[in-house]
């Protein structure tokens, strides 16, 4: 599980109560819980709060807006993208404008990409599979001495 200091722990708990319109709506069907992901708001990671995030497929979710329009905040996207990506997180954003204008097709849209990522999580467990059993632990004891 991703986390952050305190610092970002305080602060993700003052953005849940001051989400943006898009972010309300778009919680109002995460908490659902569709197609059986659980979806947190407000996430800390790192230094970084999150607007969505699901853990199982380890995905972030941001409802881009108009403050993501400026230069400045393209190159703040960018390396909250990069931190997230050496934490093994992908980044999903989603315009606020299509969450206000097509809420369905933003959820199946996520949807999709959550399905897309637990499958390929899914191949990666099958392609290098854990042994079934530990080899030995050394030699066996010495005639007379206990095991530990």
């Amino acid at each position: 599980m991703i986390s952050g200091p305190a610092r970002s722990v305080k602060l993700a708990r003052k953005l849940r109560s001051e989400m943006s319109p898009p972010e309300t709506l778009l919680w109002r069907v995460l908490r659902t819980r569709p197609g059986g992901f659980k979806f947190r708001r407000q996430h800390p990671a790192g230094v970084y709060v999150l607007d969505f995030y699901c853990a199982s497929v380890r995905l972030a979710i941001e409802v881009d807006g108009m403050a993501h329009d400026s230069a400045a905040a393209a190159q703040r996207d960018a390396a909250r993208s990069q931190f997230l990506r050496s934490q093994h997180v992908a980044t999903l954003r989603v315009p606020a404008k299509a969450v206000l204008g097509d809420l369905d097709a933003a959820v199946l849209r996520i949807l999709t990409v959550c399905e897309e990522r637990a499958e390929k999580l899914l191949q990666r467990r099958t392609v290098s599979p854990v042994p079934l059993h530990h080899p030995a632990d050394g030699p066996p004891p010495r005639t007379g001495e206990d095991r530990p």
